[in-house]
């Protein structure tokens, strides 16, 4: 039996660590802190256990805790995470790591000089889905991967327009920073995390400038804070040349075309494959000088609870998880690419 704290009681808490840290056997959460008081309360209160807490360094710092889920806004993710990992806990640590790659550079120092566990919340590295394609992939079923499409793309479905999804300093960006990281490391995890070579990319921040005029589909952060900040990206599109294969994207929180376009194509030249996001996917190939199409059908397990469990095992036995921060550190390092090349207007070598 381990203890946890959970430093965070928002929206990704309670959809997922929480209730994957309450039905595994092996963990008692000790702590639910957050800023607001009335939040960790309510987590007290809903799950009948915990202490509830403001301040986080009274949950690093009780000898008693072990391991601690970071699920607070990006801005504090890397602060957070070295004090506990020098307070002498494992981390997990939502994605994005943090805003830009210069600060995952401090958590990976921290993780090496403490020795403690640290890995990034990219849950999709847990999905049963996306793991059958890795063993695709691995096999050489598709052949050799040469380019992967990657599109992330809803019709004005900005977050909490005025609020920290849409502000710089709080989330570090927009829709490439809250979306594009989970697809991209989908990607690079499926692919083997091939080294990226050159970036280039282009952002968009033209939709949601007008706060008040904004017309939105959806707004799940909502409603719009009509004097609040708007200075992120809404759009990005790019391309990247990896030692594997090339990768293209386009992602958009808001786009002036009314679909929902979220899938991953991987070409090969023996098979390919699309992958519906959060779904199944479908493989095509060739068969005996006809053209085949299959879509695979198997059990879809929480990849939450497979996340926190494999993180909890890793704590307790030393078991190996995919999500380590060096690891994830290069889907870090690509993001923070696209954002100077887009920045800069160039193409950026790596």
């Amino acid at each position: 039996m381990i203890k946890v704290g959970v430093i965070g009681c928002g929206t990704i808490a309670n959809a997922a660590h929480i209730p994957s840290y309450m039905k595994n056997p092996q963990v008692e959460i000790k702590y639910f802190c957050d800023i607001i008081p009335e939040r960790a309360q309510a987590a007290v209160e809903k799950y009948g256990c915990g202490i509830p807490v403001v301040d986080y360094h009274d949950v690093i710092n009780d000898p008693e805790v072990t391991a601690i889920s970071v699920c607070t806004p990006n801005n504090v993710h890397a602060s957070i995470t070295i004090d506990a990992l020098h307070a002498g806990k494992h981390v997990l640590c939502e994605k994005p790591a943090a805003r830009t790659y210069a600060e995952v550079e401090t958590m990976m120092a921290a993780q090496r000089e403490t020795g403690n566990i640290l890995v990034i919340g990219v849950v999709n590295r847990f999905n049963d889905a996306v793991r059958r394609i890795k063993t695709y992939i691995d096999e050489g079923r598709l052949g050799t991967v040469h380019h992967v499409y990657v599109s992330f793309r809803q019709h004005r479905s900005i977050p909490g327009l005025g609020g920290a999804f849409t502000t710089k300093e709080i989330a570090g960006g927009g829709v490439l920073i809250d979306w594009g990281v989970h697809y991209l490391d989908i990607v690079m995890y499926c692919c083997g995390d091939p080294a990226p070579r050159t970036v280039s990319g282009e952002s968009f921040s033209k939709l949601g400038c007008d706060i008040p005029g904004y017309v939105y589909k959806d707004m799940w952060a909502g409603p719009p804070k009509l004097d609040g900040v708007y200075d992120v990206e809404e759009s990005i599109t790019g391309l990247v040349r990896t030692e594997g294969p090339v990768i293209s994207f386009n992602g958009a929180w808001a786009q002036n075309i009314g679909e929902k376009e979220c899938y991953i194509d991987f070409m090969g030249d023996k098979a390919g494959i699309r992958l519906q996001y959060g779904k199944g996917f479908t493989l095509y190939t060739t068969e005996k000088g006809a053209l085949v199409q299959y879509a695979p059908e198997f059990h879809m397990s929480d990849m939450f609870q497979n996340e926190i469990d494999a993180f909890v095992d890793y704590v307790r036995q030393g078991t190996v998880m995919p999500s380590t921060i060096g690891t994830v550190s290069i889907t870090a390092r690509l993001m923070q690419a696209i954002y100077d090349s887009a920045e800069q207007h160039r193409e950026i070598i790596l």
